[in-house]
């Protein structure tokens, strides 16, 4: 990130620090790949909670996420900025509804989250494209992980995991 984008975002505004991702999304290289790991240990508690409260989680980052990331964009003056990753942190907590959490689902969903992410199929190229603001940012990522959620069911029911 350049000089002059950095010093429109402070670390110490709370709505720049989740929004970056806790500071993920200021990693130079793959910031959204960073973005997607810093929001793992978020997994942790879920361990022992009910799949409702992974939803309940999922559903709230996502919805306040539109405010985080469109906030943030607009004090950068840059639509989806890739240093802003709070889409990735509520993508990857879809990726896991109703999924028996191992290193191994928790492997394969990242692996999945991020794929679909980066190649982004339809239809999230086009809600990439065409949606403005923090619904546009939130959105595509959204739909990844609702996609990466559904094939990892999809293989955790054909490889019997």
């Amino acid at each position: 990130m350049d000089k002059a984008l950095r010093k429109r975002v402070s670390m110490k505004n709370p709505v720049h620090f989740l929004a970056l991702g806790f500071g993920s999304g200021l990693i130079p290289l793959m910031p959204g790949t960073f973005g997607s790991l810093a929001a793992l240990p978020l997994l942790i508690p879920f361990i022992w909670l009910s799949p409702f409260a992974l939803m309940i989680a999922a559903v709230l980052a996502s919805v306040v996420g539109i405010y985080l990331c469109g906030k943030t964009a607009d004090d950068m003056q840059v639509h989806d900025h890739g240093s802003i990753v709070w889409d990735e942190v509520a993508g990857i907590l879809l990726t896991f509804l109703w999924v028996p959490l191992s290193p191994l689902t928790v492997l394969l969903g990242f692996v999945l989250f991020r794929f679909f992410d980066i190649l982004k199929p339809w239809p999230i190229k086009p809600i990439d494209k065409y949606l403005a603001g923090g619904l546009g940012i939130m959105l595509d990522d959204v739909v990844a992980g609702i996609m990466a959620c559904a094939s990892l069911h999809a293989i955790l029911l054909l490889t019997g995991l």
